[in-house]
């Protein structure tokens, strides 16, 4: 029991040794103690600013299937684990470490040599001490890829933003019936009510109330025609692309993880419609019952609500 409970706050190095069931033990790269301060979590505390975060991981490797010959080439490199740590930290604003942990530990199975993967990551500013996680992952034994399985299967959809008096247009459902049989996905967004939202003291109390407008007006839509189906999460947002699904985009979750988010408040609806639709590389953005903005990065094309029933 002893040894258990050291090994159980060693180094994940040692944990790795202690683990092996193998006569000749697999060859292990390791990153000890590696700092990066971050925003994550999960409390309201933890928004807005960030945080020490330490990484200890190890990988198991296979041995290479050629001489080294001293190339660097020909091993997995430490650079593929500090990678996997800054690329998923950059993709989205995480609020659990095992999240992340998971996340890195499939980046780094990713490379032909990882066999076996130990991470933990644990943070300093929390408390007392060290608060953390520690995982272990190992390859799966290869398998054919499905095509909708395949994250290079991508069809850009459009982005196409309602104005309040589109939602409750009379034409509504034969507007949705030209958009359902566009060759592209469409994501559907508006904007808040016309009633004000309520207002705060403080600017990010403010971006959440604006939000959840939005957000309101959203299920709105939703219960105009059922094909209007609300979603937040990018991971929907994609299978819906990926399947030729039109959805309403509710933006709280994705705008509040985004690493880079929008410089634009959400009342500043247009700039947010803007912003999102360069997260999900849009095709277009078509803005039916408003102006188009004047300048744009993307195409935008806009459709009066007269006109919407022919030229959707």
């Amino acid at each position: 029991m002893t040894d258990e409970i050291r090994l159980a706050f060693a180094h994940p190095d040692a944990r790795a040794q202690a683990s092996t069931d193998s006569v000749t033990p697999p060859d292990r790269i390791s990153l000890r103690d590696y700092e990066v301060e971050v925003e994550i979590g999960a409390f309201q505390s933890e928004r807005g600013a960030t945080q020490r975060v330490r990484f200890n991981i190890v990988v198991e490797v296979r041995p290479a299937p050629e001489p080294l010959n001293d190339d660097v080439d020909r091993i997995l490199s430490y650079d593929t684990i500090t990678d996997a740590i800054h690329s998923e930290l950059s993709s989205e604003r995480l609020n659990l470490l095992e999240t992340l942990s998971e996340r890195i530990a499939d980046y780094i199975l990713t490379e032909p040599l990882a066999l076996r993967v130990f991470v933990r990551i644990e943070k300093l500013d929390r408390g007392p001490g060290a608060l953390g996680v520690e995982i272990v992952r190992q390859r799966e034994a290869e398998k054919p890829r499905l095509v909708d399985e395949d994250p290079h299967h991508w069809v850009a959809p459009a982005v196409v933003f309602l104005t309040n008096e589109g939602i409750a247009h009379p034409d509504l459902p034969k507007w949705l019936d030209r958009l359902e049989a566009r060759e592209v996905p469409v994501i559907l967004a508006v904007g808040p009510a016309d009633q004000p939202a309520p207002q705060a003291g403080h600017m990010m109390a403010q971006r959440r109330i604006d939000l959840l407008a939005i957000e309101q007006n959203a299920w709105v839509l939703a219960g105009q025609d059922d094909r209007c189906v609300v979603t937040q999460t990018r991971t929907e947002l994609d299978w819906a692309t990926k399947h030729g699904q039109m959805v309403v985009w509710a933006p709280s979750k994705m705008v509040l993880d985004a690493v880079d988010g929008p410089s634009a408040q959400p009342r500043d609806t247009q700039d947010l419609m803007e912003w999102f639709a360069g997260q999900v590389h849009a095709e277009e953005l078509v803005v039916i019952g408003a102006e188009a903005p004047a300048t744009s990065a993307l195409p935008v094309r806009a459709v009066s609500l007269k006109d919407a029933a022919q030229t959707l």
